[in-house]
């Protein structure tokens, strides 16, 4: 599996470490969103911001909808089927493996390592300021998946 991580806050007021992090999750921006393998070294990293991102389990239907919607490549392009890298040949089977940790977004050259979103239509149900156990959106969001859905 792998994790789809939104960031959920902006860039004012987050100090230098959690910058670093960011950077290289690249979630530079509010709202940009990326998908990162399943590994402890990620994992500690979502941790370590959890103030400022929101996560979950991405499945493949919601990683080839980022894909195919918001995806983009170099000049901020739409990608096309003549994008994909030559192993996979839709964008279903590349979503698959992205999902289950076969490839890493970020190592796919022709493609950009993040999605820019749109915010939620219908806004945020729960508060954007305190943790999902908390009745909030950071941190380990089950729920997160609805909420990029309203986002792309």
């Amino acid at each position: 599996m792998a994790y789809l991580v939104v960031r959920i806050k902006g860039t004012v007021n987050i100090p230098q470490w959690a910058k670093t992090t960011l950077d290289n999750l690249y979630l530079d921006k509010r709202f940009r969103a990326t998908i990162v393998p399943e590994t402890p070294e990620n994992l500690g990293m979502l941790r370590k911001v959890k103030e400022v991102v929101a996560w979950t389990k991405a499945d493949s239907a919601i990683v080839k909808n980022l894909l195919e919607k918001k995806g983009r490549k170099a000049g901020y392009k739409a990608i096309t089927k003549e994008d994909l890298p030559k192993e996979y040949a839709s964008f279903d089977d590349l979503a698959a493996a992205i999902a289950e940790n076969k490839v890493a977004l970020s190592k796919i050259e022709s493609i950009k390592p993040w999605f820019a979103l749109n915010p939620p239509k219908g806004g945020f149900k729960r508060k954007t300021k305190t943790q999902y156990s908390q009745e909030g959106v950071l941190g380990d969001d089950k729920e997160l998946a609805e909420i990029v859905k309203r986002m792309i």
